[in-house]
């Protein structure tokens, strides 16, 4: 088996573990290595019988995790879906899942897999090599009402193109070569190709509940956006099997044929508490047995109280949005002055955890790509003013897209963040006009779905460690969040996304740092630190900086019901 993981990133996730493994002893709560997929024997244990209550800051998107890419909806999908790889804990490389082994093949236009045998979907099909080519050619061929334009949906991200778009599309074919076995092709290589498949938006549905879902077909609506009948009901291999969802709850089971370890856990809850203190009160009250994302405002109360307080590695990033198909927005006299008059470490001090640090960058600093030459545009109210003044802005209206009622690990307080960024842009001649949306009324939809807004508030939770799941998304095609047209940019993208791992790719990365912080298509502010709170029920918890999270790994205390 072959591992494109370079001795960097193996570094950086064993500092990440490391941190979290520290952070977690003086708790009552540890984060032990977790076995690989597989490894520890399913039959050794007794059956789960435990119920699990969990409070969520917001309401998933959906549950198709192809369609996706928000942290509440993949927090669902990762219990119920699997990848044919997964990401070890300790080292952040790729380890087997629905897949055992693999080659590298014509220097990285190819990988071979072995697929786990005696697998079978939550409906009872087999996990087979042709389940494989049929969620891969599917994803590939995605039509245009179901997709959009692509850029929220992590195939394009990853392949850049869909079949109707064959000559930019990076991906090949998919080709069974028996019964377990399958070999996925590239006409590229990509060097984070592994470490692109963890991520959930790969997980394999079952063939056969996608085409009785009627999976690509969106007529039905869940917290604002459109999804299909199989995005109500999801049916992978994973440890739980989907049960329900309604506003504000979503209801998992344990899956008596798991193939893997089972867990403790037999009853599976999420419930969706928008406002902090309803959250800790949950927990306060023991109506949940944790939550996540612990909010500054509450952090030290549940410290004071004796709670188990859990924090994430930064891996994620939090940003101004900015779009440049407003005409005022193409001008880079402009995005320089909205730069240049937020007040970052203000934002920080008063909106993040303590130790959550200001950046000018969106490759985290533990990724290879991270430049340390790179300052950016420092606060600095008078020089945005004067340049302003020299700009092509006239006081037009700004319209500035914000999320409410939500917190995320990336974004605690939203409402709070917007107003304080608002302020800044107002008091050095921006004319802002508030758009609030809630969340579970199409907040994301709003801003990636047409060009209406000129300003936006988002972030972006890392989830795979590869410099190319920071940029490429954002800045690797054009999208209408940020309604940018520079092919140079997304050239240096592509290229550096296929050297092999080594000096010669970190300094393409390092070199669009760069150029995002000098040209300035948003605005990133901070990479946050993420908590989640737990009862002294939990012994010990998944802790992930890509949020990696699965419930079955979750020990309780012995006789826990």
């Amino acid at each position: 088996m072959t591992s494109p993981a370079g001795p960097l990133r193996k570094a950086m996730w064993r500092a990440v573990s490391l941190a979290a493994v520290v952070l977690l002893a003086s708790t009552a709560c540890t984060a032990v290595p977790l076995p690989v997929p597989g490894t520890a024997d399913p039959s050794s244990a007794p059956p789960p019988s435990a119920t699990f209550n969990f409070g969520t800051g917001s309401e998933p998107m959906g549950f198709d995790p192809a369609l996706v890419a928000d942290t509440e909806s993949y927090r669902v999908t990762r219990q119920v879906l699997e990848g044919l790889v997964t990401i070890d804990p300790v080292t952040g490389a790729p380890a087997p899942s629905l897949a055992t082994s693999w080659t590298e093949l014509d220097d990285g236009l190819g990988y071979r897999f072995a697929l786990r045998p005696n697998v079978l979907f939550h409906d009872g099909t087999a996990f087979d090599a042709e389940a494989v080519c049929t969620n891969f050619q599917r994803w590939y061929t995605f039509p245009p009402k179901t997709r959009g334009d692509g850029s929220a949906i992590m195939f394009k991200q990853v392949f850049r193109g869909f079949s109707d778009d064959s000559d930019y599309s990076i991906y090949k074919g998919c080709t069974v070569d028996g019964p377990l076995k399958v070999t996925l092709d590239l006409k590229v290589r990509l060097t984070g190709f592994l470490q692109a498949l963890t991520a959930p938006a790969f997980a394999i549905s079952s063939p056969k509940a996608l085409q009785a879902g009627t999976a690509n077909i969106l007529d039905r609506e869940f917290s604002g956006n459109k999804i299909s009948r199989y995005a109500e009901h999801p049916v992978g291999t994973g440890p739980f099997t989907f049960t329900a969802a309604s506003p504000g709850a979503v209801t998992m089971s344990a899956y008596p044929e798991y193939w893997g370890e089972k867990g403790q856990i037999k009853t599976l809850n999420f419930k969706t508490f928008e406002q902090p203190d309803t959250r800790y009160a949950a927990l306060d009250d023991g109506s949940i047995d944790g939550f996540d994302p612990v909010t500054p405002g509450n952090f030290d109360k549940l410290v004071k109280n004796g709670n188990q307080v859990l924090q994430r590695d930064p891996f994620s990033v939090v940003y101004l949005g900015i779009n440049q198909a407003v005409p005022a927005l193409a001008d880079e006299k402009v995005r320089e002055a909205i730069a240049g008059a937020v007040d970052k470490s203000s934002l920080v001090n008063n909106y993040f955890i303590a130790g959550t640090a200001t950046t000018a960058q969106f490759i985290p600093p533990k990724l290879s790509g991270f430049n340390n030459a790179v300052d950016g545009i420092p606060y600095d109210p008078s020089k945005s003013k004067a340049l302003l003044a020299a700009s092509s802005y006239k006081g037009e209206e700004l319209k500035f897209y914000y999320p409410t009622n939500a917190a995320r690990p990336y974004l605690p307080s939203p409402e709070k963040v917007y107003a304080q960024i608002a302020a800044h842009l107002t008091a050095v001649g921006f004319n802002i006009k508030p758009v609030p949306i809630p969340w579970k009324e199409g907040y994301v939809p709003a801003v990636t779905g047409n060009d209406d807004h000129a300003l936006s508030l988002l972030g972006w939770n890392g989830s795979y460690a590869d410099p190319d799941n920071f940029v490429g998304p954002l800045f690797g095609s054009p999208n209408y969040l940020l309604g940018m047209d520079d092919p140079q940019l997304v050239s240096k993208i592509t290229r550096a996304r296929s050297l092999p791992d080594g000096p010669d790719r970190v300094a393409a990365y390092e070199a669009i740092s760069k150029q995002l912080a000098v040209t300035v298509p948003a605005v990133p502010i901070a990479f946050p630190i993420s908590a989640l709170a737990l009862s002294s029920r939990v012994v010990s918890y998944p802790l992930s900086p890509v949020l990696n999270e699965v419930f079955n790994h979750v020990k309780l205390t012995p006789g826990t019901g």
